[in-house]
């Protein structure tokens, strides 16, 4: 698992899986998401503006992101 900063104390879940190269355009998140792809600690996330805060783990397609 790698942590990716975040320079705010929380992020939305769109941006954040831009900023960690889950996805190349914000257009790609809603695909993700609607397929079921992405887990936030653990538990399937269908909402591009849930907030994540520091500790988050982010899970797309089993590939682990933590919010640093």
């Amino acid at each position: 698992m790698r942590d990716v900063a975040v320079s705010t104390d929380s992020i939305r879940l769109g941006q954040f899986l831009k900023l960690a190269g889950a996805v190349d355009i914000g257009s790609d998140v809603r695909s993700l998401l609607e397929d079921g792809r992405v887990t936030v600690n653990g538990e399937a996330e269908d909402r591009r503006g849930r907030q994540l805060v520091r500790g988050d783990v982010v899970a797309v397609d089993g590939t682990e992101v933590r919010v640093g």
